[in-house]
C-alpha cells in the first residue's frame, strides 16, 4: 500500500454543514475502499487564487491516507461525478515528502500558545 495526499476544494455555496457531510462522505468512501487515514486537516473557507465556476472562495479539506492506487482512482472519479467538489489533487508521498508533513504537522503543535493561567 502506498500513501497518498489528496487536496479538495467544495464549493462555498454550500452551508458549513453540508461542507462536512461531503467531506465525510468522501472519508467514509476511501475508508470502504480499504484505505487507512493518518492525517486529516480541515483548512476551512479561503480565498482561490483565481475563480472557478465565477467563485472566488471555497472550502479547502487535506486528507493523507494509506491505500491501493485503484483506489485512488475510484475517488477521483467520485470528485469528478459531485458536483460540488470544485477542484482536486491526488499525489503519492514518498519518503521524503512524509517526513516533511510529519515534521510540518509537528512545528504547528509547537507554535500553538498554551493557555496561560495566571491567579491574581
Amino acid at each position: 500500500m502506498n500513501r497518498y495526499e489528496t487536496v479538495f476544494i467544495v464549493t462555498p455555496v454550500l452551508s458549513e454543514e453540508q461542507a462536512a457531510e461531503t467531506v465525510d462522505k468522501f472519508r467514509k468512501f476511501l475508508k470502504g475502499k480499504g484505505a487507512k487515514m493518518k492525517h486529516e486537516e480541515h483548512w476551512g473557507l479561503r480565498k482561490l487564487a483565481y475563480p472557478i465556476q465565477k467563485k472566488t472562495t471555497g472550502f479547502y479539506q487535506l486528507f493523507e491516507y494509506e491505500a491501493q492506487g485503484d483506489a485512488v482512482n475510484l475517488l477521483e472519479t467520485e470528485f469528478r461525478r459531485d458536483e460540488r467538489v470544485m477542484r482536486f489533487l491526488s499525489t503519492r508521498m514518498d519518503k521524503y515528502h512524509v517526513e516533511y508533513a510529519e515534521s510540518r504537522r509537528n512545528k504547528s503543535k509547537e507554535k500553538k500558545p498554551k493557555a496561560e493561567t495566571t491567579t491574581a
